[in-house]
């Protein structure tokens, strides 16, 4: 199965090659506009996947206050919420929820929870057998990193997701975005099968909301 991931894409259209599935981890557009939504769907309807797969990021208020309805999607786009599908006897789940760090645009607030511990009772909805996990937000420590002035990496991840990850879940598969000077794939955790979790943060822009990032794209 090819799978092809995007996120953090700010209004930036990138350039794909279609496949299998097709995976949007949020910060859908540039203004946050209702019709740039509209924008969205309508350039997601055109790519050449079987199926789309997008849930929404921090700065995507549009959707936190006027989720899409199902029904009225284009064929094959499906919307995530604390919510999953079935494609190819693979289970996947979709959860947008994001903790705050230091110097977050106030305005971008959308599925944030400001305790660690109310964003655990997030991560506890996600099924134990998940087999694709999609965040908006990184687990601490992977792929989450921001440099300090003074040099230093600062982590900007989950903490109780990271947990959950390791000790709960084993997903084969973690895709994310949300911190775009973190761009790049990894792998962690050893599963009941001996196989690595990938850990993907797709972001298409970088720190300076630059769309330089490609695609990333795995066989699964």
């Amino acid at each position: 199965m090819i799978i092809d991931c995007i996120g953090c894409l700010h209004g930036a259209r990138p350039e794909l090659q279609g496949g299998d599935l097709l995976i949007v981890t949020g910060d859908l557009t540039a203004r946050d506009k209702a019709w740039e939504y509209l924008d969205f769907f309508l350039w997601l309807d055109k790519q050449k996947y079987r199926k789309k797969i997008v849930i929404a990021g921090n700065h995507d208020n549009v959707l936190q206050n006027f989720p899409p309805i199902p029904e009225a999607l284009p064929k094959n786009i499906y919307y995530l919420c604390d919510s999953g599908i079935r494609y190819e006897d693979l289970n996947i789940w979709g959860s947008p929820w994001t903790a705050p760090f230091k110097g977050m645009n106030p305005k971008c607030k959308a599925f944030t929870i400001d305790n660690e511990d109310h964003l655990m009772d997030k991560w506890e909805l996600i099924p134990h057998d998940v087999d694709i996990l999609i965040t908006h937000t990184p687990a601490y420590g992977i792929l989450d990193g921001i440099l300090a002035p003074d040099g230093s990496l600062f982590h900007t991840g989950s903490k109780g997701l990271y947990g959950w990850l390791k000790y709960v879940g084993r997903p084969h598969l973690h895709v994310f975005s949300h911190i775009h000077e973190a761009h790049g794939r990894q792998e962690h955790f050893p599963s009941y099968n001996d196989k690595m979790m990938i850990s993907i943060n797709c972001s298409i822009m970088d720190e300076s909301y630059k769309p330089v990032n490609a695609p990333i794209r795995i066989s699964f």
